[in-house]
């Protein structure tokens, strides 16, 4: 049997999903239809992985015109990113290659561990403070039937944290908040709405990420500056951003659930990059000037300008809800000096910020996998309690160790990672404290963080 022809003056091309041949009317000389036409040339055409991205693939003749517009390429570096300003320790020598799990560890091994951690916080506030606040701005939608149970307890930790600022006198004017890992920016969306009425504030929302569904739309009819940055804190130059640079107002650094090392690096940015940074700005150059009566008089109009700078603090307050220790890093850790004091170094550091986990993944263990219990569990969990692994956690080798043990080991962790925090402000002229900000069972990451200058004698 003959095969298929096309007929006379239609196009040429066989449509394999209708059985037939393409019923167009090619141009003169042509055997193609203008749309089969284009697609025979293109299958002669060959494909390759982009190089800056292998996930897709362009045409190898148009791959000079694809690499100027493909959006993996690298972007031009906003005036604010600098290389690692804030990422810590620069002499990779004193971290180990390769790290050993703890489910790894022999039992004694462990225990030795334990015995290290008991020895480093004998002595340390082991009982934090409970400052368990609200805010006005918030009793409304506290109050709103609308919310979810999840809705609430972000809600009550909001609002806990306002109240925590305005106690420390950090809601005022002239100020710019600037807050870490914003994701959709709800924190900052409250201190505004706290200071609906006050003027000269400004808003800086750091975020690496891009994020969907931002509350900074709401703001659009609003007096106050709200401005995003997208930029890993760990390359974050605050001086560098010129809205900051121009208004000098000193910052309030804020921040909901920083994860792990982001908080280290928010930290170093605030105290070390910024603040050391203004100070130097407002010294004066050493330089000796021939002196006259002109500039005798310019110096005594410019004294009470020079006490102005002496009084300017360039970061008014810190004030961060801390949580996911597991994920922190001894590169960035700001504590470092003082874990070392102790007789600890990064080795221990490893497993004791694995082991914080214990602090809050010791009572899952024990759940039972009834249905409700488990539904229950679930509605509890927030985006930063999520549960570990078991060889992550260390339960396997350390199944004997009761649960009550298990989670005063992992709080144990967790407080001497966050006593260098404290250690590290206080060394740097911060007034630094814990607290507990909300019940565990709104948030098993309950711990605030805050500090202010220590006032100036």
């Amino acid at each position: 049997m003959a095969a298929p022809q096309p007929e006379p003056g239609r196009c040429a091309y066989f449509v394999a999903r209708k059985k037939r041949f393409c019923r167009m009317v090619p141009a003169l000389g042509r055997r193609f239809c203008g749309e089969h036409g284009q697609q025979e040339k293109e299958n002669d055409r060959k494909r390759i992985p982009c190089p800056l991205d292998p996930k897709h693939t362009v045409y190898e003749d148009q791959l000079q015109k694809h690499l100027k517009k493909c959006n993996s390429r690298e972007k031009p570096k906003p005036v604010y990113f600098v290389q690692d300003i804030n990422a810590g320790l620069k002499d990779v020598a004193e971290i180990p290659e390769k790290q050993v799990t703890l489910s790894s560890l022999s039992k004694e091994e462990l225990e030795n561990l334990i015995i290290k951690l008991k020895k480093a916080t004998n002595g340390l506030e082991l009982d934090l403070k409970e400052q368990i606040l609200s805010h006005k701005a918030l009793h409304e939608a506290l109050n709103d039937p609308k919310n979810g149970e999840s809705a609430f307890k972000h809600l009550k930790q909001q609002a806990s944290i306002l109240g925590n600022m305005e106690k420390l006198h950090l809601l005022g004017p002239g100020r710019c908040f600037i807050e870490f890992g914003a994701g959709r920016g709800k924190l900052s969306h409250w201190v505004d709405v706290a200071l609906q009425d006050v003027e000269d504030i400004q808003f800086l929302l750091v975020e690496r990420a891009t994020t969907r569904f931002k509350v900074d739309g709401k703001h659009k009819k609003r007096d106050s500056v709200f401005e995003r940055l997208q930029v890993d804190i760990q390359h974050l130059c605050l001086n560098k951003v010129p809205s900051l640079e121009k208004k000098r107002l000193p910052v309030v650094g804020i921040g909901k659930h920083l994860c792990g090392a982001a908080t280290d690096l928010a930290l170093r940015c605030l105290v070390e990059s910024y603040a050391t940074c203004c100070e130097g700005e407002n010294e004066e150059p050493a330089a000796k000037r021939p002196k006259n009566d002109k500039t005798e008089m310019a110096a005594r109009s410019s004294a009470d300008n020079e006490r102005n700078k002496e009084d300017f603090k360039p970061v008014a307050g810190i004030v961060i809800a801390l949580c996911c220790h597991h994920k922190c890093d001894w590169t960035h850790y700001v504590g470092r000096e003082f874990f070392q004091s102790v007789g600890l170094g990064p080795v221990e550091f490893h497993y004791f910020q694995r082991m914080s986990s214990w602090a809050t993944c010791g009572m899952r263990e024990t759940i039972t996998s009834t249905s409700e219990e488990s539904e229950d569990h679930a509605n509890n969990t927030e985006e930063h309690d999520q549960p570990y692994s078991k060889a992550e956690s260390g339960f396997d080798t350390l199944q004997g160790l009761p649960v009550e043990e298990r989670k005063e080991i992992g709080a144990l962790c967790k407080l001497l990672i966050d006593h260098g925090r404290i250690k590290y402000l206080q060394q740097r002229g911060y007034r630094a404290t814990l607290q507990y900000y909300t019940e565990s069972a709104v948030s098993l990451e309950n711990v605030l963080l805050t500090a202010v200058p220590e006032p100036t004698t």
